[in-house]
């Protein structure tokens, strides 16, 4: 396929991407793609503009889903993980505020749940929603599937965007989880769409899916109307006790591949660095940031999974020349 001319910043995103298209997209020779995404990016943003976002643990561990990837299923009975219950709202609004000290303009809270159950533990997210908004900070829950009056309930309370990634492709979703369905996450995005909350929706790579898997996650990302407002790449962070414990690292090309294509594909998101950035040279992240990432996770942890150290972070933005 031959390259392909950003559409202009005024253009309404296309919605209609074909699989072929993506793949296409993906695959091309590295400089023509890194070229291609750069200019898009800059089209439609401030390339210099990185955003800080932290990722917080309200409750872990001993969620009944059996995503392949992640340490805090109970279905994985080797992973050495405490099963917490829910924080209380006090001491999130203050790692909150500690982390909008530290640089962070986003606080996102993650709790591993199947669902989101009407009751004390629900009530006491919607309060911590509130304190995180109070201080002037963007807000995002995780929490699994919700229902349209619990979604209705956090948008009252001034949630920025709902966290449900898709994780990979329609094809390869049944190879890595068997609890929930794709059409359960996609009714999940309408129902957080219907309340008038952003989205935040992406994926992990490095699952064992292939590039046609990666491109077909993309057209299901782009294919939402509007697009997501943040979209996280994530690479796979091998756990052990988890069936992914042993899979190859992913390749850091291949990163900024994935970043590339999500850029030309959804021009106005917020596309974030998330999991697996740890283990990515100074060199490769500033190459994710040339092609369309714009935001990363800072802190020494996301949920479980340890994250770049905050100094290197600071050193790596100071370098490029980044403001928030």
């Amino acid at each position: 396929m031959g390259q392909m001319e950003p559409r202009p910043a005024s253009a309404p995103p296309r919605t209609d991407w074909t699989v072929d298209e993506l793949l296409a997209i993906y695959e091309t020779p590295l400089l023509d793609l890194i070229d291609h995404a750069s200019r898009v990016h800059r089209e439609h943003h401030d390339p210099r503009a990185i955003q800080r976002a932290s990722l917080f643990s309200i409750k872990t561990g001993g969620c009944p889903e059996d995503c392949g990837y992640c340490p805090q299923s109970a279905h994985h009975a080797e992973v050495k993980l405490t099963r917490d219950k829910i924080m209380d709202p006090a001491q999130v609004v203050g790692a909150a505020r500690e982390a909008k000290a530290a640089g962070a303009s986003r606080f996102c809270m993650g709790a591993a749940w199947r669902e989101v159950r009407d009751g004390a533990e629900f009530d006491a997210v919607v309060e911590m929603v509130r304190g995180v908004n109070a201080m002037g900070m963007e807000s995002c829950v995780t929490l699994g599937m919700l229902k349209p009056h619990q979604a209705e309930r956090l948008a009252e309370a001034g949630l920025t965007a709902y966290n449900h990634n898709l994780d990979t492709s329609p094809e390869f979703y049944g190879r890595i989880i068997g609890t929930r369905s794709y059409q359960d996450r996609l009714d999940t995005l309408a129902v957080v769409r219907g309340a008038g909350i952003k989205l935040c929706c992406g994926g992990i790579i490095g699952m064992g899916e292939s590039n046609r898997d990666r491109a077909a996650l993309l057209q299901m990302l782009a294919a939402q109307t509007p697009h997501p407002d943040s979209v996280p790449i994530n690479t796979l962070v091998p756990v052990p006790g988890t069936p992914m414990a042993e899979r190859p690292p992913v390749e850091p090309l291949e990163l900024v591949r994935m970043v590339a294509t999500a850029r030309i594909a959804m021009p106005n998101a917020q596309v974030r660095l998330s999991a697996g950035r740890r283990d990515l040279s100074p060199e490769a992240q500033v190459l994710c940031f040339l092609v369309g990432a714009n935001s990363i996770f800072a802190g020494d942890h996301l949920l479980t999974t340890p994250n770049c150290e905050e100094d290197a972070d600071t050193a790596l933005l100071r370098a490029i020349g980044a403001h928030p």
